[in-house]
This record gives C-alpha cells, sequence and structure tokens, in this order.
C-alpha cells in the first residue's frame, strides 16, 4: 500500500454569517464571524480515486442562497477526475451540502452508516429542526441507490480500501462518520462536520446544528485520537483549511492535504 494523496475541492461559500451561526456559545472576546466554505475531498491510492462526499448543486443553492462556485462534479473534472470513474464514494451523512449529486455517479458504490440511513428516514424528520438541513430528493436517492444494491452499510468502524477507515462519530448527524486515511504525514482526519471549523473542536465549542451535543463532544475525542496530532484533523468547512495548504490546480479551486501545514497548531 502507497501513502494516500488527499485533496479538498472547494465549490461553495456562504458568507456574512454571525458568532452565533458558527458556535452555539460564542466567545464573547471574538469581534467577527468567519464565512462557511463546501468542500468535497478526494482521496488518491494505489491507482484508485475515492470521493468523499458530493455536495450540492445550482437549484440546492438557490434554494438555500448559499453562493456556487461550480458544481462538485464539474471541480472533479477539472481537477481531471471523471464522475463515471468513480468506483467508491464515502457520503459522511445525509445533510444537503454532503449528499446531492447522487445521479451523477453512474458507476460508484456509497458508502454510508446504516444509523444514517435510519435517521434520515425516521421518526426525527417529523420534526422541521432536524429535518431541515436534510434534502428529500437527496434521502430519496439514496434509497434507490440500496435498492439498486449500491450502497455499502457501515456500522460504526469500517475498512473502505487498505489505510482508507470510516468510523461513526454522530453528533453533528446521528450517522455521521469520519474518514481517516494514512498519508506520507501519518494519519490525517476528514472530520467533515463533527467540527465545522478548526475552533469546534480547539474549543470544544459545537456548531448550532446538533443533533446530540453528549455525541459530538465524544467524537472530537474520537478525532484528536485518530488523528494523533492536532494538524492532522480536516474541519469540515473552514475557510483557514485554503490558507494552510497549498493550491495545487488553476483549473479546479484544490489544496493538498497530504502534506503538512503552512503552521502547525501543536502548542
Amino acid at each position: 500500500m502507497e501513502n494516500a494523496e488527499i485533496y479538498a475541492l472547494r465549490y461553495a461559500t456562504m458568507s456574512q454569517r454571525t458568532l452565533h451561526m458558527n458556535f452555539l456559545q460564542p466567545d464573547p472576546h471574538d469581534t467577527a464571524a468567519q464565512d462557511l466554505d463546501y468542500f468535497v475531498w478526494l482521496i488518491r491510492s494505489d491507482g484508485r480515486d475515492i470521493l468523499v462526499d458530493t455536495g450540492f448543486n445550482a437549484a440546492e443553492a438557490a434554494a438555500r442562497s448559499r453562493k456556487l462556485r461550480c458544481n462538485p462534479v464539474d471541480a472533479l473534472d477539472a481537477f481531471g477526475v471523471k464522475a463515471a470513474d468513480i468506483r467508491d464514494v464515502i457520503v459522511t451523512h445525509l445533510h444537503y451540502d454532503h449528499a446531492g449529486n447522487l445521479d451523477r455517479f453512474p458507476n460508484a458504490r456509497f458508502h454510508l452508516q446504516e444509523r444514517e440511513m435510519a435517521y434520515a428516514t425516521g421518526r426525527c424528520m417529523c420534526n422541521g429542526l432536524l429535518r431541515h438541513p436534510f434534502s428529500v430528493e437527496h434521502v430519496t436517492t439514496m434509497v434507490r441507490h440500496v435498492y439498486g444494491e449500491r450502497v455499502t452499510f457501515h456500522n460504526g468502524d469500517g475498512e473502505i480500501a487498505p489505510g482508507i477507515t470510516v468510523h461513526r462519530v454522530g453528533g453533528h448527524s446521528d450517522g455521521l462518520q469520519v474518514v481517516r486515511v494514512e498519508t506520507a504525514r501519518g494519519p490525517v482526519v476528514l472530520a467533515s462536520d463533527a467540527a465545522h471549523y478548526y475552533a469546534n473542536l480547539q474549543r470544544k465549542s459545537p456548531f448550532p446544528i446538533v443533533y446530540n451535543i453528549g455525541d459530538m463532544a465524544k467524537g472530537w475525542d474520537t478525532i484528536e485520537r485518530l488523528a494523533g496530532h492536532p494538524d492532522r484533523f480536516i474541519p469540515g468547512h473552514d475557510p483557514l483549511v485554503t490558507e494552510l495548504y497549498p493550491r495545487v490546480s488553476e483549473a479546479a479551486d484544490a489544496y493538498a492535504l497530504h502534506v503538512a501545514p503552512k503552521r502547525s497548531f501543536a502548542k
């Protein structure tokens, strides 16, 4: 097994946010809130491309007032990866910004926590607050993939390929999973929405969209254990990622995460 490469592809942005939109209990000393960036992640290992999450499209962006830079499928294409060539897609959870475009990967197998499928189709979706981050179209598309025998369900920890594993942490969504990838700089954990920003985990301050705060707090411990170093976890939406890691493409807004960041969080 060779050490994997990981690339973050930024495809959308949301600006003009307040601190209360980013932290359940904001630090009173903060004076400005960060924008929210949206990413999908591409893992390359042993000649194999594995996609983590599938983003959203223009219709979803318009419905939710997000600024779409480009569809994630087009971002992949600009990076030299055809959607039809992707054989494995890890879906960290089924929220609208992580599970759109599921119909654009005709040859992929989707990796999902069984608990997330149950959550997104169960009684909690009768509550508008819990339902809001989901799109019924995305969820029903995943159900169709289940019926088409294109979904591999994981229960807690699972292996996608040598050196690439998933781990259920819950919290933000009941079946949220993070992805651990062995790289040349050690294990890197794609935290997805277990921590939208570095500061959510570093300050132990939840992002306000949360299903279970206790699971979220326990999930932070899991991420720190799996990564083994504060520089080796990657938050799901932090614009700081694009400052810490080198851009590697002129055609796509892509950043290499398998190299050391430009500065360290280690104390």
